[in-house]
């Protein structure tokens, strides 16, 4: 049958818990492995096309995906062993016009069946809001990665995700799951984390990843150089637990 990337869509309904510094850091250390990675801004703040600095190197984005006008691999641009289908503001343009558009849910998936062939993992960077973006990065991939931060927040926001998730395969995709659950900025001296931690293991039935990602200024500092952590930081405790996530993301994957 040959190549058929893994299609997985890092989501998080809530701001800020890292899944633009996950989604890149982690394709980088999958492309590090020997892997050909496609990374999808689907974000209209595009925050991970800046994390790359490649905001002003690219003359068609994700809204000409979408709008067919363009095919993802024609758009990507290569930075550090991955490819970046780019995003902007227009993307929030073309969520309007997707309102109206048949077959509206399926207009990414479509996409990326046309270029499944031509890699070995497809990353999506998720907005933070359930929108109409989100749900065709759900319909469009295979799984579900959770970047979630130990707090007492995260799990009510968590809880939401799930019921997404299960509506998404009760209507749009039937063979989307819960890949697992990464924790992030992972405080190891507070008690409270590592109670959360426990908690959300043994109550909510989804894998939670034995690699997590603890707090690194690194991590943050990384963006505002257009770098992702292995250009920046390659050295830094940062790179070597998204390396670590990346081994065990391949070792779980059925």
């Amino acid at each position: 049958m040959g190549r058929q990337a893994k299609v997985i869509a890092i989501v998080n309904q809530k701001g800020g818990t890292g899944k633009t510094t996950t989604t890149t850091n982690l394709g980088v250390a999958l492309g590090k492995l020997g892997n050909k990675v496609l990374l999808i801004d689907m974000d209209a703040q595009g925050n991970m096309t800046f994390h790359f600095g490649i905001q002003n190197e690219y003359t068609k984005s994700v809204t000409h995906v979408l709008t067919e006008d363009a095919n993802l691999k024609e758009i990507a641009i290569k930075r550090e062993k991955v490819y970046i289908a780019a995003s902007d503001v227009s993307l929030a343009d073309a969520e309007v016009n997707m309102v109206n558009a048949d077959q509206r849910e399926f207009i990414l998936k479509n996409a990326v069946d046309k270029v499944r062939d031509k890699f070995d993992f497809i990353l999506i960077d998720c907005a933070p809001a359930l929108s109409i973006l989100s749900i065709n990065a759900l319909t469009a991939a295979d799984h579900i990665f959770v970047p979630l931060q130990m707090e007492v927040l995260s799990m009510q926001g968590l809880s939401q995700i799930l019921e997404t998730v299960f509506q998404i395969k009760e209507t749009l995709n039937n063979k989307l799951t819960i890949l697992g659950i990464l924790p992030v900025m992972f405080d190891t001296r507070r008690t409270v984390t590592h109670e959360i931690h426990k908690h959300i293991k043994e109550n909510f039935g989804i894998r939670v990843f034995e690699n997590y990602v603890g707090i690194d200024v690194k991590l943050v500092e990384a963006p505002s150089f257009g770098q992702s952590i292995y250009d920046y930081a390659p050295l830094s405790v940062g790179a070597m637990a998204y390396m670590r996530v990346a081994r065990e993301l391949i070792s779980v994957l059925p």
